[in-house]
């Protein structure tokens, strides 16, 4: 599923606040979980995101499932995200989670992503899930591409 704005996620470089409730982070396979940090460590689910994505996951019945956060070339900044629905992560998928709602990133697309916070915004003209990237030095006019340094 693409963000529900209608195109890629904006970027947006900085540090974002923390959510309300932790998000843990394990590679597929694994049994261990480790906290993450906003702008430090990990991908972080914000509070709207987390709900918006909790409301989504319930309506569509699939426990296992979870939202791909990848980052591919492209656009007019050199990279974009991607954001799609998955039915279970890949084998070396790095799994972020807040209770239910989970994130999958793959290794790749991690390297990127370190200390993103993913949150979700309503506005007049348009609504969609939004990545804050401490690693994101510059972007493009619309917003929908990055550049990281």
């Amino acid at each position: 599923m693409a963000p529900t704005h209608g195109g890629d996620a904006r970027s947006q470089g900085g540090i974002a606040a923390e959510p309300s409730a932790p998000t843990r982070a394990q590679v597929a396979g694994s049994p261990e979980a480790q906290p993450c940090t906003v702008g430090k460590s990990g991908v972080s689910i914000g509070d709207r995101a987390f709900e918006k994505l909790r409301r989504l996951f319930a309506e569509r019945g699939a426990p296992e499932a979870g939202l791909r956060v990848a980052v591919q070339g492209g656009g007019c900044s050199g990279f974009a995200y991607k954001l799609t629905w998955e039915a279970r992560p890949h084998e070396k998928d790095r799994i972020f989670a807040r209770e239910e709602v989970r994130i999958f990133v793959d290794p790749k697309s991690y390297l990127f992503l370190i200390g993103s916070l993913i949150e979700y915004e309503e506005q007049l003209l348009e609504a969609g899930f939004k990545v804050t990237n401490p690693r994101v030095t510059s972007t493009c006019g619309c917003g929908g591409s990055f550049t990281v340094g």
